[in-house]
C-alpha cells in the first residue's frame, strides 16, 4: 500500500530535511567501531531537549500518524497495524489513553521498548520518543518488560499477529515479545539508538536484552537478533525517516541509525567473539545455618571484559544465579549436609571453572516446612486490582500474627525489596484466612486489610511470606524477572496442605483476569485431623522399577537413608509417587513427614 503515497512522501520529506542540520553527523565522519559510538552520543546528547512525558502524547500526532497502511489518520501503533489488511480496531489521536483495559482495542498508552524499570523511570529516558511508542494499553501489558526476540512456542498473539512465548532466538531459552516483520527494524534501530544516547549510564542498568558494558551494550544472542531485524527483515523505509524528523522536531535530536544505516554494521558488525571465560571464583564460605536457608559469600572472579553474574550449584546441581559475591541458599530441608559450589559468567555466557566446595548442614529447630499458614489464592488483575489470601489449616486458631511477614520482590532483584507487617491484633480463625488488598482493587466484598505497597507487585515479581523471618511459601522466582503469573488469578489447589519455599504452578489452579469469587474463604480436602500416617503403605514393596506409590493424597516429605545412616535421597511426594530409579539394590530406610506426623518404612530395592 506505501506505493500509492509515494509522491506525497516525497514532499514531506523535502519538507522535514531541514529541520535536521546538513553537518548534524559531520563530527562522526570517518571514524568507526566504538570511537564512532561514542562521538554519536555527543551528537544525539547535544540539543536533545527533553519533554514531558505527557507531552508524548501531542507529539504523536506528528511521529505516529497512519499516512501508509490505511492513511486514515490514526495513531500508528505497531502491535496493532495490518500492514496489508484492515486494523482489528483504531485509536484517535487524543482519545482513549489508558487507563484501565480488559482486553485489546480499549485504549492506547506509551510503549518504552527498552522498559521504563531498567533506568527507574528517569529521565530523560522515560520520555524519549525515539524509544517510546504508541501502543494498545492490554498488549503493551503482554509485552511487559519481556526482551524482544523471535517465538518459537507463542502463549499470546495480537490481533495483527505479534506475539510472546518461548524464545526462538539462538542463545536465550527465556519468554520473548515478537512485533511483526514490518516494524522489526524499527524497533531494533530504536533500540540501537538508546544504546548510543545514554552510553554513559548504560552499564549499569539491569535487563536481560544488555550485556553490563558500554560498548558492546547488548548480550551476544539479542545483539544478534537486533542485527537481523535491522539488515534482513525490516529495513529504514519512508515512514520511519518521516518519524526521526518529526522527533528531531519535537525533542531536538535524531536516531543517527535512520539517518545512516550503515553506521550500525561499522559499530557492531565486526565485533570479535569473546571465548574467554573468567577465573573461577575463590574463598567460597558457608555461614548461618538455618532449618531452610544457608548464607554463602566468596570473592569476585575476573575477566578481561567483565563478570556479569554467577551461578550457585547446590550438590552439584544449579540452583539460582545472582549478580553478587553473597547470597542465601533457600528452600532447604532441615537437618541436611549440602554441599555448595559457585561459578561465574561474563555477557558472552562464557562460564568459568568451579569454585571450591564447600558443605553445612542446616539447623532443625522446627522453622522449616512443615503445617503453617500459606498463600491460597494471588490476584493479578487490571490495574491496582491485585490481593493476596493467607489460609490457615493448622488445626488452631493463630491469633498474634507479630511473627509472620510477606515480603516483595520487583523486577527480578535477588533481594526482597518491600516489607508488609500485619497490623495490630491481626488473626486467622483455624480454616479461615486474611486478606491484603490494594486500596483500589475490587476485592469481591471479602474483608481485607488495605495496602498498596506489597500489593504493588506485577506478575514477575516475586512473593514470601515469612516466620520469624524465615522464607515458608513463595509465589514465583526470587531473582527471576520472567513472567510467571500475569493478569491472572491463582487459587491454591484444595489438596495442598502447608507452604512451599519453591514455587510450584502446578500446586495451582489458574482463572482469569479479575477473577475473586473465591477470595475471603479457602477450601481444603485434607485437615490436620485427617489422613493420619499410623496406616500409611507404600507400594509395590519391594520395588523392581523406578517408582513406589504411597497411600496419602497429601504432599509428604520423604528422606531415604541407606543402611550406614547416610542420606541418599530427599524430597516431596508427586501424585503420591516416589521415584527411587537412582536407588542401587539394597535395603533403605525411607522417612515420612506432613510436617505434623512422621513414620519410617523399611524400603527394599531389587
Amino acid at each position: 500500500m506505501k506505493h500509492f503515497y509515494l509522491l506525497f512522501l516525497t514532499l514531506v520529506t523535502l519538507t522535514a530535511t531541514a529541520q535536521i542540520p546538513a553537518n548534524y553527523y559531520t563530527s562522526a565522519d570517518g571514524l568507526t567501531g566504538y570511537e564512532l559510538k561514542t562521538q554519536l552520543k555527543v551528537i544525539v546528547t547535544n540539543g536533545h531537549n527533553p519533554q514531558t512525558y505527557d507531552a508524548l502524547y501531542t507529539a504523536y500526532v506528528t511521529t505516529h500518524t497512519d499516512n501508509y497502511y490505511e492513511n486514515d489518520g490514526t495513531v500508528l501503533d505497531f502491535y496493532s497495524e495490518k500492514p496489508n489488511d484492515t486494523d482489528a480496531y483504531n485509536y484517535t489521536h487524543g482519545n482513549n489513553q489508558c487507563g484501565n483495559y480488559n482486553s485489546e482495542g480499549d485504549c492506547y498508552n506509551r510503549e518504552h521498548l527498552m522498559p521504563q524499570s531498567v533506568f527507574n523511570e528517569q529521565s530523560p529516558m522515560v520520555s524519549d520518543i525515539h524509544h517510546v511508542i504508541p501502543s494498545d494499553g492490554s498488549v503493551n501489558g503482554y509485552r511487559s518488560n519481556l526482551p524482544f526476540g523471535e517465538v518459537d512456542i507463542p502463549d499470546f498473539t495480537s490481533t495483527n499477529g505479534s506475539r510472546r512465548g518461548i524464545s526462538g532466538s539462538p542463545g536465550y531459552a527465556g519468554i520473548v515479545f515478537e512485533p511483526i516483520d514490518t516494524f522489526k527494524g524499527d524497533i531494533a534501530r530504536a533500540l540501537l539508538y538508546f544504546a548510543v544516547r545514554y552510553e554513559d549510564q548504560i552499564a549499569s542498568w539491569n535487563h536481560t536484552m544488555l550485556n553490563g558494558t558500554s560498548d558492546q551494550v547488548f548480550s551476544d544472542w539479542f545483539l544478534d537478533v537486533l542485527l537481523d531485524w535491522h539488515y534482513n527483515i525490516d529495513p529504514v523505509d519512508q515512514q520511519e525517516i518521516d518519524r526521526n524528523h518529526a522527533a528531531y522536531n519535537f525533542q531536538g535530536n535524531a536516531n543517527p541509525f535512520v539517518d545512516h544505516p550503515e553506521w550500525v554494521n561499522a559499530i557492531w558488525g565486526d565485533l570479535t567473539p569473546d571465548t574467554t571465560a573468567p577465573t573461577a571464583p575463590t574463598n567460597l564460605a558457608a555461614s548461618n545455618p538455618t532449618d531452610t536457608s544457608v548464607d554463602l559469600s566468596w570473592n569476585a572472579a575476573t575477566d578481561d571484559v567483565g563478570v556479569i553474574s554467577y551461578n550457585i550449584y547446590i550438590d552439584a546441581t544449579f540452583a539460582f544465579n545472582v549478580s553478587t559475591t553473597t547470597s542465601t541458599a533457600t528452600g532447604l530441608s532441615p537437618d541436611t549436609n549440602y554441599c555448595f559450589t559457585v561459578t561465574a559468567l561474563d555477557a558472552a555466557g562464557n562460564e568459568s571453572a568451579i569454585s571450591n566446595e564447600v558443605c553445612e548442614t542446616t539447623t532443625n529447630n522446627g522453622t522449616g516446612g512443615g503445617v503453617d499458614l500459606f498463600f491460597s489464592e494471588y490476584m493479578e488483575g487490571s490495574s491496582l486490582n491485585k490481593a493476596l489470601e493467607i489460609a490457615n489449616f493448622t488445626g488452631s486458631t493463630i491469633s498474634d500474627l507479630s511473627a509472620y511477614s510477606i515480603k516483595l520482590s520487583t523486577n527480578g532483584n535477588p533481594s526482597w525489596t518491600v516489607t508488609y507487617t500485619f497490623p495490630a491484633n491481626a488473626q486467622i480463625a483455624n480454616e479461615g484466612v486474611y486478606v491484603v488488598a490494594n486500596g483500589s482493587a475490587n476485592i469481591c466484598g471479602a474483608t481485607a486489610d488495605l495496602n498498596n505497597d506489597i500489593t504493588g507487585f506485577n506478575g514477575n515479581d516475586a512473593i514470601g511470606l515469612f516466620k520469624n523471618d524465615e522464607l515458608i511459601d513463595l509465589i514465583g522466582v526470587l531473582g527471576n524477572d520472567t513472567p510467571f503469573a500475569e493478569n491472572v488469578t491463582l487459587v491454591r489447589n484444595s489438596n495442598i496442605s502447608m507452604p512451599n519455599t519453591t514455587f510450584n504452578i502446578n500446586e495451582w489452579t489458574t482463572y482469569a483476569t479479575n477473577t475473586c469469587d473465591d477470595l475471603g474463604s479457602h477450601t481444603q480436602t485434607l485437615s490436620i485431623k485427617e489422613n493420619r500416617l499410623d496406616n500409611l503403605t507404600i507400594y509395590p514393596n519391594p520395588v523392581k522399577g523406578n517408582t513406589i506409590t504411597v497411600s496419602s493424597n497429601k504432599t509428604l516429605h520423604f528422606e531415604v537413608y541407606n543402611i550406614l545412616g547416610r542420606l541418599v535421597s530427599k524430597g516431596k511426594t508427586t501424585n503420591g509417587t516416589i521415584a527411587v530409579q537412582m536407588l542401587n539394590s539394597g535395603v533403605y530406610i525411607l522417612k515420612l513427614s506432613d510436617g505434623n506426623q512422621q513414620i519410617t518404612k523399611k524400603l527394599i530395592k531389587k
